[in-house]
């Protein structure tokens, strides 16, 4: 086995590179879309079966205690790809105003494919409706917007292409096939799933998986909302639009998260064949694999569906990586990881060194046992987008202990829970004498946050 020193050893530049690329790990991330946490065998599932993810945290690390730091689609994708907090990408929503500074992001896979890797963007990239292909890729397949799940059409390398099947098997066709290309650098392939993405639509293959299982639902479904006035309070907007449809609010039901796990098992699937392309091409222990999802999403929690709040349900996200020249096969790694630290740990296994302004930290520390100081802290924020306005603007800072959220645009309905106490965030403790102290030092280590992220 390699020592992390000669592992990351070697120039990035000239022919020293390509004398030490056989050294340099491939990297392959692969996510889904709107998966909790808690949507996997691994993590605890009562009935939803993931060989293949279970395969890469038995085979590698769990994280159990993995964040996104803004929990909707577009800005968090941004985040993962540039190691960057969103009011520093820019990033803020999923609106088409953001296609153009999509195209200018510094991201990890175009700095390791300057540095001579391979590289391969396969899937939905959603931010802003552009499909064209994004600089720092030498394949592109990728479709406009949030594409479709049957017969999807598609832009693979610039031109488009006309599918027929469902788009994860095609997502997963794609991947393998540039695994399987011949060559002599190190590559990456980055594979944004569609699933588990609304209208919740299963391959027809699994359309009647998990027709009798009972639901599993955590006991904050049945949150009084007592002591979330940001939740409870009236939205005219929005009460207008729903008037206009004649519907109200709803919250996940059963029929929701059936096909939101059924849609996984394509997915599963996929990674599977990931496994078995990278096993006959001999790149298996060779490369990093790592599997996780842009956001949470909320079952009911609350009283809430979709994402964009700072509840748990919203933030956390499942994280598998396996790489056994680093991490010890069945390891569960407790410290927390941010979609953040995707760049600089990928940056750090290539031996690329990093901007120095960006807000996550490696993770190869915590994959090799050998993180002794880590983050206290972390900050999650959200920024009110049009058309969604039952969910407001805010700042969020999460310790081992505390999770403290400041509604930017509100007055009078910050929240702060024990989250060891009360991990289901159903007591607001903001106005109790015994926590004044608390939400000083939350405030204040907000406002760290905050100057050291600028």
């Amino acid at each position: 086995m390699l020592t992390r020193r000669e592992l990351l050893a070697g120039s990035i530049c000239g022919a020293p590179m390509l004398a030490a690329a056989a050294r340099r790990p491939n990297i392959v991330f692969i996510f889904t879309d709107d998966q909790r946490w808690d949507s996997m065998s691994c993590a605890g599932h009562p009935f939803l079966k993931t060989p293949n993810m279970d395969r890469i945290a038995r085979e590698g690390a769990m994280f159990t205690n993995s964040f996104v730091t803004t929990p909707l689609c577009s800005p968090a994708r941004a985040s993962f790809l540039t190691g960057r907090y969103v009011h520093a990408h820019g990033v803020r929503g999923n609106g088409n105003m953001y296609n153009e500074l999509s195209h200018q992001l510094v991201t990890w896979p175009r700095l390791l494919h300057d540095a001579g890797y391979e590289t391969g963007y396969v899937g939905k990239f959603h931010m802003g409706n552009d499909d064209m292909p994004r600089p720092g890729f030498d394949r592109w397949v990728s479709f406009k917007g949030q594409g479709v799940y049957d017969d999807p059409p598609l832009n693979v390398d610039g031109k488009p292409v006309n599918r027929t099947g469902y788009i994860t098997d095609l997502i997963g066709e794609y991947s393998t096939e540039f695994l399987r290309r011949k060559r002599s650098k190190p590559f990456v392939l980055y594979v944004g799933h569609k699933a588990v993405h609304g209208p919740f639509t299963p391959a027809p293959r699994h359309k009647d998986f998990y027709s009798t299982e009972p639901i599993p639902r955590r006991p904050n479904v049945k949150d009084t909302l007592e002591g979330k006035p940001a939740v409870t309070r009236d939205v005219p907007e929005l009460k207008k639009q729903q008037a206009k449809k004649k519907q109200g609010p709803s919250p996940s039901g059963d029929a929701l998260i059936r096909n939101q796990l059924r849609g996984l098992l394509a997915v599963d699937e996929s990674i599977g064949e990931v496994f078995k392309a990278l096993e006959e091409t001999g790149q298996l222990d060779n490369t990093l694999l790592i599997f996780t999802s842009d956001n949470g999403y909320f079952w009911g929690e609350h009283g809430l569906g979709d994402k964009r709040w700072s509840y748990e349900e919203s933030i956390r996200i499942p994280m598998v990586m396996r790489f056994p020249k680093l991490i010890r096969a069945g390891t569960k790694i407790e410290h927390d990881a941010l979609n953040v630290d995707i760049a600089p740990t990928a940056l750090e296994l290539a031996g690329v060194a990093a901007p120095k302004n960006l807000h996550g930290r490696s993770l190869v520390p915590a994959m090799s046992g050998k993180a002794r100081k880590w983050r206290k802290s972390f900050l999650s924020e959200y920024f009110e987008e049009t058309g969604f306005q039952r969910a407001p603007s805010w700042q969020c800072v999460r310790t081992e202990r505390w999770k403290y959220t400041h509604y930017t645009d509100l007055q009078g309905m910050d929240e702060l829970y024990d989250i060891q106490a009360d991990p289901f965030e159903m007591h607001n403790a903001i106005r109790e004498s015994a926590a004044r102290g608390t939400v000083t030092q939350m405030q204040a280590e907000l406002q760290r946050l905050l100057r050291m992220s600028e």
